[in-house]
């Protein structure tokens, strides 16, 4: 009975030997698996990019098109226009207000918002002052 315990015994530990290698193996096939993966991922990606980078062709914009963007640039800068130059009415009114109550505070809101105004008045020509050309 003992030799055939020891027997035994011996024949465990052998096997979980054997596990534990395959585990090892295992192991290493799913991480030679995922090298793979992303081996491959990663060659996709390059080759994508590589074809856009080589078939990339300039557009030249027709004149027509251009005309297009320009009159649509000059209505929202209008838009933008008008909208400043209410903030700056508005922003008269309430110096004008505050004047008469004697609140500094809102005599400074109303000199922000007069200034703010004027800003958003001339938006158009500082930005072309800022980047000439852009706008023009």
């Amino acid at each position: 009975m003992c030799l055939k315990y020891k027997a035994m015994k011996k024949l465990k530990t052998n096997n979980e030997k054997e596990c534990e290698n395959m585990k090892k193996h295992e192991i290493t096939n799913l991480e030679g698996d995922r090298r793979r993966k992303i081996l491959r991922g990663y060659l996709v990606s390059a080759v994508a990019v590589a074809t856009v980078a080589v078939f990339v062709c300039p557009v030249l914009a027709d004149s027509d098109a251009e005309t297009a963007i320009n009159n649509m640039s000059d209505i929202i800068f209008g838009i933008i226009r008008s909208i400043g130059v209410i903030l700056a009415g508005w922003g008269i009114v309430q110096v004008g207000i505050s004047f008469q109550s004697h609140d500094p505070s809102q005599r400074s809101q109303g000199f922000l918002c007069l200034a703010g105004g004027l800003i958003i008045v001339f938006a158009k020509s500082i930005l072309e002052a800022v980047a000439p050309g852009v706008f023009s």
